[in-house]
């Protein structure tokens, strides 16, 4: 029986009329200028509404070629519910105002027999934002061609668990037809994040989280999942996909991907950062 996860989101974070959505993620696809790419095995892109990371996330995926690419590995932060695991979804399909994703049951059911994986009921899939705001671009990228997607809701996770996961999903990187869709923004700076680690040697507040990121981004290219673990104990940036990039780290070093890193934008010292990563 189908179990609908509906596009909660749409309507707020982003527009829900189809034909506007579909014009912004091509008007945005178009303006990025990226060729397709086969060699494109996954991406790291933001979150946040489309007026802050729409423009910027079509450079993370303007150059999927989805021609030979069958599944989507989806991994996202849970923002609203604490869970010390990774949850799979339990619908069937997830809705989008532009296209329905299936979910691919069988890889599913692979995940449950592991044992490592908790279920996530519809109320809590539907809370969470940050697999959502990557579904129109992936029903955009893939339209026309037969993909199911995998959902993952990454908890917070212990450096030993993000390792456990990493070696559990390394296994699908190796099928050139799996592809790896990553969530996370970057740093979220302020009172109301409780964050406002500010190093005056770079002068305005938004040249210092600008190279704040900046460091996590060059030990993400090194795929290093322990310097990354290090900078986060050290800096305690605020990036709300620590846990989601960690367990891809580990899946990238075991797969022997290597990583492209895209800043098409300057900081803006009112938004998080977004840093759009390509792995090969």
């Amino acid at each position: 029986m189908e179990k609908i996860r509906r596009a909660s989101h749409a309507g707020s974070w982003y527009t829900d009329n189809p034909n506007k959505l579909s014009e912004e993620l091509d008007g945005w696809i178009r303006a990025a200028g990226l060729p397709k790419s086969s060699d494109v095995r996954g991406v790291i892109a933001p979150h946040a509404g489309y007026s802050y990371s729409g423009r910027a996330a079509a450079y993370a995926f303007g150059n999927i070629d989805p021609t030979n690419i069958t599944r989507v590995f989806l991994l996202g932060p849970s923002h609203h519910y604490y869970t010390p695991k990774c949850a799979l979804s339990t619908a069937t399909v997830y809705k989008t105002p532009i296209g329905d994703l299936p979910i691919d049951l069988e890889v599913i059911e692979e995940l449950k027999a592991t044992g490592k994986f908790e279920l996530m009921n519809l109320r809590v899939d539907e809370a969470e934002h940050s697999m959502e705001m990557h579904l129109p671009y992936l029903s955009k990228v893939f339209e026309g061609h037969p993909v199911k997607i995998i959902p993952i809701l990454v908890g917070a996770l212990s450096a030993e668990n993000e390792a456990m996961y990493g070696k559990l999903l390394a296994k699908y990187v190796d099928d050139p037809h799996n592809f790896f869709s990553v969530s996370s923004d970057f740093c979220h700076w302020g009172s109301r994040f409780n964050y406002m680690y500010y190093d005056k040697k770079y002068g305005a507040i938004h040249k210092s989280i600008e190279a704040l990121d900046k460091m996590g981004m060059d030990i993400i290219e090194t795929g290093d999942a322990d310097a990354f673990k290090q900078y986060l104990s050290e800096y305690d940036n605020t990036i709300c996909g620590r846990h989601p990039i960690s367990v891809f780290l580990h899946v990238s070093v075991l797969s022997f991907l290597e990583s492209q890193v895209f800043n098409p934008f300057n900081n803006n010292k009112n938004c998080p950062n977004y840093l759009l990563y390509q792995f090969y």
